[in-house]
């Protein structure tokens, strides 16, 4: 199993931990210390030697911060961790709505003037650590060693997993042509090179591809890409060991312990992202005189908008992982379903992921959250946690794999039994909400932000929402969630082909259920339409191809074209997965890919 059920914290951990890091804030001279969920490279995960949220907190979701002061200790957290951080901190922890309550307001109202917060410069971005001096003159921002690694005692040690190439049949462009198309925009602008520290974009810039972060096939490291397309990889050299001749002779790879001699060596102007390196980076550019320009990651776009050999892999991946999943659904219906337990399910339909012999990874922990559990977005199911499933419970089943050619995510909600009358109705109002995006046409230039609402006008309707964004960005065969795109209130980038996103609303009833219907789309062309003016549109292609639950949808809530959507859909699923399926689930495909 990729995926194992203990809990990966305590909170009555909490309390002696907090202590001991207030002392050593004392002994460092600190008013306030903040505890971030980051590493060195700022990508969105971390492996288990950065995670010093939860060792210090007991919080484990993938986003959130704690401050701590001399007498308080705020773990702040989005609308996703409200219900899930109550049950894992201790009540010395104080849990903060974020980001209605900034960290930059509750510092201003706890310290002093004059108060210090130390800070450890490689876990803060330099755009973050410029709001906060901006946002709090009246305070002292100190870099210092984070304290928390000083009372860490057995803190695991950093990843060191080895990096291998990725196939230039999936990666669908040499890395050389990548460099070379790359470096000479930075030449266009006047950058003699790039400083790129994201880990996934150092994986897809190379064609390479690793195990450093759990889930996500990325190797740690810096790299400096200069504008002649040659390149420098900041990494530990024993982990390149079984690259051999693949990055070429114009990339040198340079162990950790030379990255600031690799940047004084590097000549200017040298862009930096504000957005994402890490301020100790700017620091050591600032000392060796270096002169830097503020720029994005010039990857991160690029790596967004997935080639044709990308596009390939990602739809065979789906069309396998939907295999997988459709042999879990049959293998649930037919079974007697309330002897099963949470945990029952994950391991189950890993084992028909890992039946593929393609899989190299789960994509993240699947959620499989019954009843209750399922209003908890982010759930992790353990054996303390683990339900048995009850007649009439709902399900949020979401899941994922990573295979050698893509990355899948999809979530499916179930129903032991029979759904009641306010279950179904809100099943078929997220339903609404999917459809709405992947039926859309949109002109270029339209941002996530644009159309996140669409997905929820049928919940704003009825007085109801989700607090967590519509979707998010996908790599190919890279971490599951990508940016810079996102269809969300904060996705400001505008929408390209090729750009591969998540179409997931839902609805949550803290202490009753939950509800998320998820396909992976990509952005595509849009096909003319007759009478239409010749306008440049875009629309969505579906990846994903798995039937939902019939059970759970109301079709008199449904419009007429909505009910053609989803036998389409369903027509879809049977022709491309169908002739795939042994022949021991084509009863139940048969029935749950019928028309409403």
């Amino acid at each position: 199993m990729f995926q194992t059920f203990d809990s990966p914290s305590s909170p009555d951990q909490g309390p002696p931990r907090l202590a001991r890091l207030r002392e050593q804030m004392a002994a460092q001279g600190l008013d306030a210390c903040i505890v971030p969920r980051a590493d060195r490279y700022h990508g969105e995960y971390v492996a288990p030697h950065d995670d010093r949220l939860a060792w210090l907190t007991g919080f484990t979701g993938s986003a959130g911060f704690c401050v701590v002061t001399g007498d308080k200790a705020a773990v702040f957290v989005d609308g996703r961790y409200r219900v899930q951080v109550k049950a894992q901190v201790a009540a010395d922890f104080t849990p903060v709505a974020w980001p209605e309550t900034t960290h930059i307001d509750w510092l201003g109202r706890e310290l002093p003037r004059g108060g210090v917060v130390g800070f450890d410069p490689w876990l803060h971005a330099m755009d973050e650590i410029s709001r906060l001096e901006r946002g709090l003159p009246g305070l002292t921002l100190r870099p210092v060693d984070h304290p928390v690694d000083r009372i860490w005692t057995d803190q695991p040690a950093p990843p060191a997993e080895p990096v291998f190439a990725h196939p230039l049949a999936f990666a669908g462009e040499p890395h050389e042509a990548k460099r070379r198309r790359l470096g000479a925009g930075l030449a266009e602008r006047g950058e003699a090179a790039a400083l790129i520290t994201l880990s996934d974009s150092i994986a897809w810039l190379f064609n390479i591809r690793g195990g450093d972060i759990p889930r996500n096939p990325v190797p740690h490291g810096y790299a400096v890409l200069k504008a002649d397309g040659s390149a420098v990889l900041v990494t530990d050299p024993a982990k390149c060991a079984d690259l051999g001749d693949h990055l070429g002779p114009d990339v040198a790879v340079r162990p950790d312990a030379d990255l600031a001699a690799v940047l004084s060596e590097t000549g200017g102007p040298l862009r930096i992202d504000p957005q994402t390196a890490p301020m100790a980076l700017a620091m050591m550019l600032d000392e060796a005189g270096i002169e830097t320009r503020h720029g994005p990651d010039p990857c991160r776009l690029p790596k967004a908008c997935k080639n044709e050999g990308e596009l390939a892999g990602m739809r065979d991946a789906h069309m396998r992982d939907a295999v997988a999943m459709c042999r879990f659904l049959a293998w649930f219906q037919a079974a007697d379903r309330t002897t099963l337990t949470e945990i029952d399910l994950v391991t189950r339909l890993e084992g028909f992921r890992r039946d593929t012999n393609m899989l190299r990874e789960i994509s993240f922990d699947t959620i499989a959250g019954a009843g209750p559990n399922g209003a908890l977005p982010h759930y992790r199911v353990t054996t303390e946690t683990n339900r048995a499933l009850g007649e009439g419970d709902l399900i949020v089943l979401d899941s994922g794999g990573q295979y050698p050619d893509g990355t899948t995510d999809i979530t499916r909600t179930l129903v032991v039994g029979e759904a009641g009358a306010e279950e179904r109705r809100a099943f078929t109002l997220v339903l609404k909400g999917m459809i709405a995006i992947s039926r859309l046409r949109f002109p270029r230039g339209v941002a996530g932000a644009h159309l996140d609402s669409l997905a929820r006008y049928p919940l704003w309707l009825a007085g109801m929402d989700f607090d967590h964004g519509t979707g998010h960005g996908v790599g190919a065969y890279l971490c599951v969630h990508e940016g810079p795109q996102r269809l969300a209130r904060s996705g400001e980038v505008p929408l390209q082909p090729g750009m591969i996103l998540s179409n997931e609303p839902g609805y949550y009833r803290e202490g009753a259920f939950g509800i998320r219907i998820e396909n992976l789309i990509v952005c595509q062309v849009a096909d003319p339409l007759p009478g239409g003016d010749a306008r440049d549109m875009l629309s969505f292609e579906t990846l994903t191809w798995v039937p939902m639950d019939r059970n759970l949808i109301d079709p008199d809530l449904l419009t007429a074209e909505e009910r053609d959507w989803v036998d389409t859909y369903h027509a879809t699923c049977r022709d491309k997965i169908g002739p795939l399926l042994p022949e021991d689930c084509g009863a139940w495909f048969a029935a749950a890919t019928e028309k409403l």
